[in-house]
């Protein structure tokens, strides 16, 4: 009975220093991904100045992934900075007339040209992505729907990209109701 107890412990303590490197290396992993992300944010903030007219860190994008689409949202975070509101809605205005003609140019020089989901929006036939902007109180949002599944996926793949690329100045939002 000794023996067979010290050769459990044995195995145990064996297999608790093998285990150890694998976590180190589990936690390196992570942080070399977090470095990453970082980074990403960072390119594609810089690159986002190109592209987008007012404050990324006045403003907070809003992606809502529905059942036909999603709803993306971008807001200025004070509500009453009406130079934020007001390049908020232009930049909107223009990129909706942009995407409602197959151009996703923007998008694709902010997150690069192999962004998830932007390959099936960019070759999507005339119509089958509707896309409708509404003006907000503190910004605009642009609507988009589809009946076409593959595209509904898309535009969420999209959406998550764009969360992820975004860092704090954007953020997965919960569909409230039907649109």
């Amino acid at each position: 009975m000794k023996l067979t107890l010290v050769a459990l412990a044995a195995a145990l303590a064996t297999g608790l220093a093998c285990a150890q490197p694998a976590t180190d290396h589990g936690a390196h992993q992570h942080a070399d991904h977090a470095q990453h992300m970082a980074q990403r944010q960072a390119e594609v903030s810089q690159r986002g100045k190109d592209v987008m007219p007012f404050d990324l860190a006045a403003t907070q994008h809003v992606f809502t992934k529905t059942k036909d689409g999603g709803v993306q949202q971008v807001l200025a975070r004070r509500g009453k900075d009406r130079e934020q509101v007001r390049l908020v809605r232009e930049h909107l205005k223009d990129i909706h007339a942009r995407f409602r003609q197959g151009d996703f140019a923007g998008p694709a020089h902010i997150h690069g040209h192999d962004m998830p989901g932007l390959h099936e929006l960019q070759a999507a036939p005339p119509g089958a992505v509707r896309i409708a902007y509404r003006q907000l109180p503190a910004g605009a949002e642009l609507v988009f729907t589809s009946k076409d599944r593959k595209l509904v996926a898309a535009i969420h793949r999209w959406f998550d990209a764009q969360v992820a690329d975004h860092g704090h100045d954007a953020m997965a939002g919960h569909a409230h109701g039907h649109r």
